[in-house]
């Protein structure tokens, strides 16, 4: 739609041979105060205004920007295009073939539903890394892969043909959010003529990651995303905006994880949940392009809706670096310059809040052991693992006590100049060494267990085992520095003698097929498969679950002595059961550290003064022996990664390999539905839908499903992970002739709502304080008062009629953009969620599918309240609702005289809509059919 260009902003750019319509910044008052996020977002409004969704009022509100002001202006954003990966990619194309049925059956034409903007899906969530260590753990891999998900990729390889606008991106090429970077992010589109910025939204919420090349984007559930797809703005709030200062450079022998993790522990210490948050200052320019790419993926980890970076000279040499051809170069270039977005270090725009960082002042650096915002110093690790330790051993009947070595600590490792070793035995030789300690003076839990491996070599497993090390995961196999520190190191570690740990399960799982193209063209590739780092996969892997089986003889000895062991992957999630259901404590580290960690076998060791090993010259070798120096890296880097590399590795990217194309492929403009599938099912969110909807109702006589403490995230909420046996899931599939082998994950199965629904709220360490002492998807049937699975007290409920609430702490559904933590809880009959705070994601998926979410008065909670979840539970007012307007608060009443003014945190006219009408896509499927 053109737009009514109320301001006079229509323009033309020539570059070179071309011209391009442009809608231009500075005609509105006030534009050169804004950050560069908000002039995008200005230039977003000023090209799609229509005088209904956009107006010129939110045009003129967004150049008079108040950074003070507490958000309260509406606007709607228009992406660009929308990103998809296979988990939460594949119920957004099995909910819009289900949207054509429905319209087909209101009397609609359903080849209407097509994405109205470019949609693209990367299959990267699927391999499992169930080989390891082994020249053809790649191939085996992918071929479990395929048999696992062949009804899944039909389905996706239907759904390239049937809708317009939408692209697939096959197996085996890399993580969606690198490939993003190095392939579909744009910078600045072309497209009808037009030249503008290139924004995303993404199903995924690490979509952030794409900041880094000066991209608006950022993840939104699933249903979010159809609807940006459907051509529906994504109704926001003018958001405050942190500036986030830098100077100065990073010291030597620090990576970009160490500097990403200090950022993290930063803003989530400082609270930027909601913000966007932008860097700026003489430090952006000795920022790396992969460096930036990496702070912007964590940025849901600190809880920020945006972490930009702005276009600057650094963007344009990695767009020509990874080949996107000179016109679009030029364009990125002369359209920032032209519109005031390209990066002036000097410049100080206005911000809500500003932080600064020096950063010179980086260390080495982990996170864990469950949270990525609890930052480690590398010198601190030992000391604070055994203090971790205590929190899962305490209760352990006869535990021995392993006492601390030297607890000296450096201020920067690797230095040019460390300090000297301590003389402490190789942890190899004397793992356990026994003294007379507490745990409460700073000792550690020790439980040795005698193992016979597979190949009949005995080992010893104890307490903080590293049983996984893996190099894994968007945020780090995007970064050269660190992946090539990591081969370096690796092949350093086998020229002193060094291998990893028999118990260790090492896996490399890259982003892109060009991290293999330089690690060929440099001949490290050996090294790392030296140490049992084979290729495992191209996908995300270990960071979202997918870590596979541990070796059975691990595994047992773990379950059978209650031993809490470790994993360390330089991932971006390390949140309780997340990794493997056998592993208590997950740290998140860089490539070179996970390796170290393989070498060591252990967390319980100082890095800084002990040694990882003895090598072949029967000397003690320590971490600063091999770690390689950034000089070295860049040498490597140059000679190794050039423009060739990634034209090879995206060349066809689409078409896929002999394998993808040769799947049988379905037709016809509706999905023909498989009754036997276990994959892929037609969910019911439109049955029984009328042509208008039906008024809001109040919540009475409801139950509590679940009452749940702090920072619960969507790994909690959502299905994610292996699908036990004697869970609801395992029973379902079961009972539909599936073989426990053929399980797959809950991840795999997301196009199936009745795997999904089974799934919800099953975490192995979800906390349920309706059930003290029990960890899982369990609760109490008030009805009944027999303990008993989350998703069976549900189905008791549904069928005595009685809505469900769940009561929640602080950070409730915080983690990755998972629309089934929505829809999963609305599909238990969950109708509201009562919490202290909430993520901005989960909450605006928790409208999008018509559950409403409130929140206690402030500073109160469920104890201060007197809620023990036994209650019967009103909530009185709702129905204002159907009045227009949303209501600030609403009356909770219980039958034990509890009654409090609850908060309604419908934040904008937009999601009042969408609730009215039951959720999102019912608000979209409407508004389609009256067009």
């Amino acid at each position: 739609m053109a737009s009514l260009d109320t301001f006079g902003a229509k323009s033309q750019l020539r570059v070179a041979d071309a011209s391009y319509e442009i809608f231009k910044i500075n005609t509105v008052a006030g534009h050169e105060h804004l950050p560069y996020s908000l002039k995008i977002l200005l230039e977003n409004l000023l090209r799609t205004e229509d005088g209904a969704n956009v107006t010129a009022e939110q045009i003129r509100a967004l150049g008079s920007w108040d950074p003070t002001a507490e958000p309260s202006v509406e606007i709607q954003f228009t992406p660009a295009r929308v990103l998809m990966q296979d988990f939460t990619g594949v119920p957004c194309v099995v909910d819009l073939a289900t949207m054509r049925e429905a319209v087909r059956e209101l009397g609609g034409d359903p080849t209407k539903v097509n994405p109205l903007a470019p949609a693209e899906l990367v299959i990267d969530h699927s391999v499992i890394a169930d080989l390891f260590g082994r020249e053809d753990a790649f191939a085996r891999n992918v071929e479990l892969e395929y048999g696992r998900n062949k009804e899944r990729y039909q389905f996706l390889r239907w759904g390239q043909t049937a809708f317009n606008e939408f692209k697939v991106v096959p197996p085996g090429t890399g993580i969606v959010h690198q490939v993003n970077i190095e392939y579909l992010a744009r910078t600045i589109m072309e497209r009808n003529g037009q030249a503008y910025p290139d924004t995303v939204v993404g199903t995924d919420s690490h979509t952030t990651m794409v900041n880094g090349l000066g991209v608006v984007g950022w993840g939104v559930g699933g249903i979010e995303a159809e609807a940006a797809m459907l051509g529906q703005p994504v109704s926001m709030l003018i958001p405050r905006v942190v500036g986030f200062k830098l100077s100065g450079e990073a010291p030597a022998g620090t990576t970009a994880t160490d500097l990403v993790l200090t950022i993290t522990e930063m803003l989530r210490q400082h609270g930027v949940v909601g913000k966007f948050v932008e860097f700026y200052g003489p430090g952006v320019s000795a920022v790396p392009l992969a460096n930036r790419a990496t702070i912007g993926n964590m940025s849901p980890e600190y809880g920020s809706t945006v972490a930009i970076f702005p276009i600057d000279a650094e963007t344009i040499n990695y767009l020509r670096l990874t080949g996107r051809d000179d016109a679009q170069v030029a364009l990125v270039e002369a359209y920032a310059k032209e519109q005031g977005l390209w990066h002036d270090p000097a410049a100080e725009p206005h911000y809500s809040e500003r932080l600064e960082l020096d950063l010179s002042t980086i260390e080495p650096s982990l996170a864990g052991p469950k949270r990525p915002q609890d930052r480690v110093p590398l010198g601190s690790a030992k000391t604070m693992f055994r203090s971790a330790l205590t929190d899962y051993v305490a209760d352990d009947p006869t535990p021995s006590v392993a006492g601390p070595a030297d607890e000296a600590s450096v201020e920067s490792f690797p230095a040019s100049d460390p300090p000297a070793a301590d003389g402490a035995d190789d942890p190899a030789d004397k793992p356990h060494e026994l003294i007379s300690a507490s745990i409460g003076a700073g000792g550690r839990a020790s439980k040795p267990v005698q193992v016979t491996g597979a190949d009949g070599a005995r080992f010893e497993l104890d307490h903080g085992a590293v049983v996984i090390a893996a190099i894994t995961s968007c945020t780090n196999t995007s970064n050269p520095q660190v992946m090539l520190g990591a081969a370096l190191l690796a092949r350093n570690a086998v020229d002193r003698g060094l291998t990893r740990k028999p118990w260790v399960k090492t896996t490399l799982a890259p982003g892109s097929k060009v991290v293999m193209d330089y690690y060929e063209r440099a001949g490290l590739t050996p090294y790392l498969e030296k140490l049992g780092f084979h290729l495992v996969g191209y996908g995300c892997t270990t960071c979202i679950g997918n870590s596979g089986p541990l070796p059975e003889e691990v595994s047992a000895a773990v379950n059978e002595h209650d031993l809490t062991v470790v994993s360390v992957l330089s991932g971006n999630r390390n949140f309780e059961g997340r990794i493997n259901p056998d592993v208590k404590m997950n740290y998140l580290a860089s490539p070179p550290l996970v390796v170290a960690y393989a070498l060591a076998g252990t967390m319980d060791i100082d890095l800084a003064n002990e040694p990882l090993g003895t090598g072949s010259d029967g000397r003690p070798v320590f971490l600063r022996d091999i770690w390689p120096s950034n000089a070295e890296i860049e040498q490597v880097r140059a000679s190794a990664i050039g423009a060739a590399g990634f034209g090879a590795a995206y060349a066809d990217v689409f078409a896929g390999d002999e394998r993808w194309q040769s799947l049988p492929t379905p037709t016809g403009d509706t999905f023909t539905w498989a009754d036997e599938s276990t994959y892929v099912r037609k969910p019911p969110y439109f049955e029984g839908m009328a042509p208008t909807p039906r008024p809001v109702t109040d919540i009475a006589g409801a139950r509590v499903l679940a009452k749940l403490g702090d920072s619960v995230t969507t790994d909690h909420i959502s299905p994610a992970g292996a699908i036990k046996p004697d869970s609801p899931a395992g029973r379902y599939l079961s009972e539909h002739g599936v073989p426990r082998h053929e399980f797959n994950s809950y991840g795999s199965r997301r196009g199936n709502h009745e795997v999904m629904i089974r799934g919800t709220f099953a975490n192995i360490r979800l906390r349920n304080q309706l059930v003290p002492g029990v960890e899982g998807g369990f609760t109490v049937n008030h009805l009944t008062g027999e303990q008993t699975s989350i998703y069976d007290a549900s189905v008791g409920y549904a069928q005595a009629g009685v809505p469900l609430v769940v009561l929640a702490g602080k950070e409730y559904g915080s983690g990755s953009s998972r629309d089934w933590a929505a829809k999963g809880t609305m599909l238990l009959g969950v109708r509201a969620v009562i919490a202290e705070s909430y993520e901005r994601i989960h909450r605006s998926n928790l409208i999008g599918m018509g559950v409403l979410p409130l929140q206690y008065p402030a500073g109160q909670d469920a104890a201060s309240l007197g809620l023990t979840g036994t209650e019967t539970i009103d909530i009185v007012g709702v129905t204002a609702l159907n009045d227009g307007a949303t209501p600030r608060t609403v009356t909770v009443r219980t039958d034990t005289g509890v009654e409090f003014e609850a908060v309604v945190r419908i934040d904008t006219p937009g999601e009042a809509d969408y609730y009215r009408h039951g959720g999102i896509l019912q608000f979209v499927l409407r508004k389609m059919l009256s067009s």
